[in-house]
């Protein structure tokens, strides 16, 4: 089995992790899960974090071939599109974004008929498409729950899953968002345990629970079926739903949801300047009492 290099970035503003996944053969790579720096209280915006991947990508001769999205991401804005404006490669989903911006088109009160008509992702996947990054293997694997968009990235022996599953120590991802579902986050995650037991897996965020003192992004299928303290071999769909649904009527909704989905269901693209050159972003009031 395959076994690429991959190297971790940690935003500590969204405790999100992205990643560089790059064939060691041909030094070609993919960018998972970026991160713009976003100051809510300015509404500014600057590049830090994605920096920091374009240096790496520099310092070790990598060519880019995919800016990849595990889903649309609420707790961060991506910086897909200033990653690609540096240094190339096509941005990219699953095909079932379409479901996210007609969703969120009715939030928001855009035109459906934008993202229908101009899309800003490069390529949208279809479930289980293979692909390949160098002389890599990969294939997607659909693991909606989170989001209907949520896809999981195979690459070797190494699996990226965005927000379905986090450490073992911790959990699996909330399910409340519009079109969320923890029985789907349920079947979802059975997809990943059947999995090689010894696939790396790496996850999106992590928020410390007690007693761990260091922020973990790898984890094993064999160490999530067995220590997952929410979704493990032993738990029954009807067990899960029951604790998830319970769990997610406690959470507060994410500081950047509203900003970053306007943008990341759109690719990372801005909206368009207004006469006076600046952009602006639009917020539902009242909408999630």
């Amino acid at each position: 089995m395959q076994s690429p290099h991959v190297q971790h970035f940690f935003d500590q503003q969204s405790n999100t992790f992205s990643y560089v996944v790059s064939d060691p053969v041909s030094g070609c790579c993919a960018i998972i899960d970026s991160v713009l720096d976003y100051d809510a209280p300015s509404a500014t915006t600057q590049t830090t974090q994605a920096d920091f991947i374009i240096d790496y990508i520099h310092q070790n001769s990598l060519s880019v071939a995919w800016i990849l999205e595990t889903h649309v991401h609420a707790d961060h804005l991506t910086s897909s599109q200033y990653l690609k404006a540096q240094l190339g490669g096509q941005i990219a989903m699953s095909k079932k974004i379409s479901i996210v911006q007609e969703t969120f088109s009715a939030i928001y009160n855009l035109d459906i008929k934008h993202f229908n008509s101009s899309q800003s992702f490069d390529y949208l996947f279809e479930d289980g498409e293979p692909f390949k990054i160098g002389e890599l293997a990969a294939y997607s694997i659909p693991t909606p729950g989170h989001t209907p968009a949520c896809l999981s990235y195979v690459i070797g022996d190494a699996v990226f899953v965005g927000d379905t599953l986090f450490m073992p120590d911790y959990g699996t991802a909330r399910c409340d968002f519009p079109k969320g579902s923890a029985a789907t986050l349920f079947d979802s995650v059975q997809k990943l345990y059947q999995l090689d037991e010894s696939i790396r897996v790496f996850l999106c965020h992590d928020y410390l629970p007690a007693g761990r003192q260091q922020f973990q992004c790898e984890s094993t299928i064999h160490a999530q079926k067995k220590h997952n303290i929410h979704l493990n071999e032993q738990t029954c769909k009807t067990e899960f739903v029951v604790m998830r649904n319970r769990r997610d009527a406690t959470l507060s909704m994410p500081k950047l949801i509203l900003p970053a989905i306007q943008i990341n269901m759109d690719g990372g693209q801005f909206p368009k300047p207004e006469a006076n050159g600046i952009s602006y972003l639009k917020l539902p009031l009242n909408y999630f009492k």
